[in-house]
Parts: structure tokens; C-alpha cells; sequence
């Protein structure tokens, strides 16, 4: 199955997909297929203040079916946006919001907002009880079902304390497989995703003991804005499903909005975040074509930028291929697999990262 990665997605899900039909790939296919787009989006103090873009929050959270808000300042700040979407799709949508919470000086909500035909809640939420007060902001958790195919998942999604330093982060993210142990519990036989801003890459080794029971889907990449245009700063978003997850993923990743919406990186931290949303999508779902600024966790890579850039590029494969294709002493079957990897070595030379 080595080909795969060397396909574009769309065509890789699909190819995916006709080998679990037909059990090529084993003798176990995954069920779960929910038709749907998850992401999960900081959006930078929502309802505080009149310097939001509802109209450009809309047109990125459209693009999905279920969305777990983070840093929701004000029940008022959610309808808005809630208000914007329908208005953008032109279709009812519905939400579910936390009680405030954090610390005396400073406290916010969790929200999910999702696409009434696509997605519907089935199980009341829930704060972790949070017994050992581990957590400054309590996780927040939903079960919900898609209604393409009555598939469930159940999502939590957390705001780790950002503090002063790395070392006022860890308590909360080692505390994240207690969290999961609880959701285990809490909504068995169902497929589990854990998913918001953690303040962590996933490389720190703090994230050790929920490893165990887990796996990021992103790990390349970043998604908070800095300041400087064009640029991002860390990999702190992201979505968390289990090591042998049910869920079928077609594609992961990190919506740059700024390009979307032709923003520069003031405005959009000003009037949008300063976090950009990460997302998955889960069976046959896909993200509309117009979205074409997705960053996927699986080459990064991105064509040049200037005709000279792409002769270049051309032109070394050529080369390549041509030493290869007049040596002798080869077959043709060595001369395929030397080109294969040739071509994959100059790729990979000429990846750029965002």
C-alpha cells in the first residue's frame, strides 16, 4: 500500500474506501463512517468587544458541519455567529453552551455549533468532574450523531492554561489521560475525539501518558498567528482520536484563513484570531474545493511560486530521469523504482512549510 501516499487525497479516499469494501486491506473493516466535518477553532475572545468579523468567522465555520468553540467570552458573541452562518448557508443551526469557566480574575465558555441537517446532539453535555482541580478551565464533552448514516462520536474539548511558562502547562496536559479515562467510561462503545487549544505541541513530552491511549492527527505544521504576515508561530490546536480509532479520517489539518479571506495577519488577529481552526474529515465528507488554502498533515508540500521555481524543479527531475532511463545494466522494473524515488528525494528538497 506504499502507492497511496504518492496520490492526491481525493483520490487516495477513494481508493481507500473500495479496499475496505472488498477487505484487501485485512480482514477487519472500520464501520464508522459519519459523512461529516469536524474542526475545532479558538476563536480569540468571541463576544467580547464590537471588533469581531461575524462575516468572515461565518464563511470559515460554514465549511463544516460541527465546530468546538474555544474562548467564548459571552452567550451573546455565540448567537451572533450562529445568526452569521445561517445567513451564509442559508440553513438552521444549533448550539449548545458551557457554564463560564477559570479562574476568579478571568473566566470563559466552551461551545459546539453544528449544521441542523448534518448533525444532531444526543447525549446532555458535561463538564469533567474534576475532582483533583487539575484543570483551570474544566474539559467540556458532547455525544453527537450524524445524520447521514446515524453514526456517533463523542467530543471534548478543553482550553489548557497558557501560564507563564511551559512548566504551568504540563500539570493540565498530564492530567489529559485521567480526562480520557473518564470519557472511556463516560460514553463506551463510542468513538472518542478530544479536540481545542492545548498551548503544547504534540512532541512535548508531557503529552507521554495520554500517548497511551491516544494519537494526534496533526503533527506538522502551526497554528496560532504570529505577527509577522504570512507566518505562524506553534502547533497548539489540535484533534486527539484513539490509537485504533473507528472513525474513518479522510483528511486532517490546519484551515490558514488569513489566505482564504485575503487578510493580513493584523487584521486577522484583530478582527478574527489569532488561532487558526484545525479540522478533520470523516467518511465520504470533504472540504469544498473553494477551500484551498488547507494545510494537510501529510506533505505540506506546495507548488513554487514563480515560473523560474518551477522550471527548476522540472528540470531536476528530468535530469534525474534521464541518468536513470539511459543506465544500463538495470531493468526496466529497477528503472521505475529508481525514478519513483528520485522524483520523491527532489520533492521533498523543495518542500516549503508554513
Amino acid at each position: 500500500m506504499f502507492f497511496l501516499r504518492f496520490l492526491p487525497q481525493q483520490y487516495r479516499a477513494c481508493l481507500l474506501t473500495v479496499f475496505v469494501l472488498f477487505g484487501t486491506l485485512g480482514p477487519t473493516a472500520y464501520a464508522c463512517a459519519s459523512d461529516i466535518i469536524f474542526a475545532s477553532w479558538n476563536i480569540q475572545h468571541l463576544g467580547h468587544g464590537d471588533h469581531k468579523k461575524y462575516t468572515g468567522l461565518a464563511a470559515i465555520a460554514s465549511k463544516v458541519d460541527l465546530i468546538a468553540i474555544q474562548e467564548v467570552m459571552t452567550k451573546e458573541g455565540l448567537l451572533r455567529l450562529k445568526q452569521a452562518v445561517e445567513r451564509h448557508t442559508e440553513e438552521d443551526w444549533s448550539y449548545l453552551i458551557s457554564q463560564p469557566v477559570g479562574s476568579k480574575n478571568y473566566k470563559e465558555m466552551y461551545a459546539f455549533l453544528w449544521r441542523d441537517a448534518a448533525v444532531e446532539v444526543v447525549y446532555s453535555p458535561k463538564f469533567y468532574p474534576d475532582r483533583g482541580n487539575k484543570f483551570i478551565r474544566e474539559p467540556f464533552s458532547a455525544k453527537f450523531r450524524s445524520k447521514h448514516d446515524n453514526s456517533e462520536l463523542a467530543v471534548g474539548t478543553v482550553h489548557i492554561l497558557y501560564g507563564q511558562s511551559v512548566q504551568d502547562r504540563t500539570p493540565e496536559i498530564q492530567a489529559l489521560a485521567d480526562y480520557w479515562r473518564w470519557m472511556q467510561a463516560t460514553y463506551p462503545n463510542t468513538p472518542l475525539v478530544l479536540a481545542g487549544d492545548f498551548n503544547m505541541p504534540p512532541t512535548h513530552e508531557s503529552w507521554s501518558a495520554l500517548k497511551r491511549y491516544a494519537k494526534p492527527l496533526i503533527t506538522e505544521g502551526a497554528s496560532t498567528l504570529s505577527e509577522k504576515n504570512g507566518q505562524y508561530a506553534n502547533l497548539y490546536d489540535n484533534i486527539w482520536v484513539e490509537l485504533n480509532t473507528n472513525l474513518t479520517i479522510g483528511q486532517a489539518g490546519i484551515i490558514s484563513f488569513p489566505k482564504m479571506l485575503k487578510l493580513n495577519h493584523k487584521d486577522s488577529r484583530k478582527h478574527m484570531s489569532d488561532h487558526a481552526p484545525v479540522y478533520m474529515t470523516l467518511g465520504a465528507a470533504k472540504l469544498d474545493e473553494s477551500v484551498v488554502t488547507v494545510i494537510t498533515p501529510d506533505t505540506f508540500f506546495l507548488l513554487p511560486d514563480s515560473p523560474e521555481e518551477v522550471f527548476g524543479l522540472a528540470f531536476s527531475i528530468l535530469i534525474a530521469l534521464f541518468a536513470i532511463f539511459t543506465a544500463k545494466n538495470k531493468s526496466r522494473r529497477q528503472k521505475l523504482m529508481m525514478a519513483f524515488k528520485e522524483i520523491q528525494k527532489t520533492l521533498k528538497k523543495n518542500q516549503r512549510f508554513k
